[in-house]
């Protein structure tokens, strides 16, 4: 206790602030000569980490023949890897592993394997260009048939098969035939499409498409069939089984190093095309599969789950032998339609890979 000059006593314990009073001055920085600096005051620039200027250049080297397309994709592109190394630290060690997994992957794909592309599976990447690519614009009346990722299993030059023929090209006792048929229609005028050429494939009941299993005749499971007048189409085929994509390179061990599982739901593969129309690439699910809601490579769409039924009694007075039936309709959106509502990579150049623009 101290006295005052007034004779009054004061306590020498400062009393505690007021919680609502705001101080202007306490929690500002000081100079070095201790006074208390405010935001009016000149402030010395934070200096960069790293070169500010660095992928400015990178991009800007780019030179005048470059097409206008190809200058903004690839400089989105450098810009996007360049913040992503920034932003992760990504180290000279952790670059040259990327490298190495790359490279391995071109060096595994071969004209029955692609490895490249099933890293990109993986990633969603497919799945998610395959969406901007195909969507129509949302106020759009109707909408074609969805599409689904490639794969990496697609092999050119399936053999063209008469309608009605079966693609099941060697004996396979546990095989759930099924007769698969359907129409390839207009979007908009729903009249058949006359000449349309469907591109099929699947794997066999053990999981493996025929161009992983010596077992498997050759281009076994496969085969493409052209539409009539009435665009109809027919087939048999094995109700698809669920299999796992391959672990045994570079995409199987990112997998693993995610901790996920490979699993992809049963589908069959299809790619449609007519003159006129936009390629439709695309798979169709079997709803009992229990992966349907946890596909490895995120490709399951809703419009594209369908019921593989069992073969009705009408089919089998007309000599049907299959277990089970699949009746499908494929909707297809010609080129005029698709530029009209907005379709991506109809409205703009595109990019291609490298090297192919000019």
């Amino acid at each position: 206790m101290t006295q005052e000059p007034n004779g009054t006593s004061k306590n020498d314990t400062a009393a505690p602030p007021d919680p609502l009073v705001v101080n202007s001055s306490a929690n500002l920085p000081t100079t070095a000569n201790g006074r208390s600096s405010d935001a009016s005051e000149p402030k010395e620039p934070k200096a960069e980490k790293y070169d500010p200027h660095f992928t400015d250049n990178v991009i800007n080297a780019t030179g005048p023949k470059a097409s206008p397309r190809f200058r903004t994709v690839i400089g989105s592109l450098t810009r996007h890897l360049h913040d992503f190394c920034r932003e992760n630290e990504v180290t000279v060690e952790e670059w040259m592993g990327a490298v190495d997994f790359l490279n391995r992957s071109g060096q595994m794909s071969t004209d029955r394997r692609n490895e490249t592309q099933l890293v990109s599976d993986i990633l969603g990447i497919e799945s998610l260009v395959d969406e901007i690519t195909y969507t129509l614009a949302s106020d759009a009346p109707n909408q074609p048939t969805a599409t689904a990722i490639l794969g990496p299993f697609w092999r050119k030059d399936a053999p063209l098969r008469s309608m009605g023929d079966s693609i099941v090209r060697s004996h396979i006792p546990n095989g759930e035939h099924t007769w698969l048929h359907g129409r390839v229609l207009d979007l908009t005028t729903s009249e058949p499409i006359a000449n349309a050429e469907l591109d099929v494939w699947h794997t066999a009941p053990n999981g493996l498409y025929e161009q992983q299993d010596a077992e498997q005749p050759d281009m076994n499971l496969r085969g493409r069939f052209v539409t009539g007048a009435d665009g109809y189409f027919e087939f048999t085929c094995l109700r698809p089984t669920s299999y796992p994509i391959p672990y045994d390179g570079p995409a199987g061990e990112l997998l693993q190093k995610l901790d996920r599982h490979p699993m992809r739901p049963a589908h069959v593969h299809f790619i449609v095309s007519a003159e006129g129309y936009k390629p439709l690439v695309t798979q169709v699910f079997d709803r009992r599969d229990e992966k349907i809601g946890d596909d490895a490579v995120f490709a399951v769409k809703d419009s594209l789950v369908v019921d593989f039924v069992p073969i009705g009694e009408e089919a089998r007075r007309k000599g049907r032998t299959e277990q089970f039936e699949l009746e499908y309709d494929f909707r297809l959106v010609s080129f005029e339609e698709a530029k009209a509502n907005g379709m991506a990579g109809l409205q703009q150049e595109s990019v291609g890979a490298v090297g192919a623009v000019s």
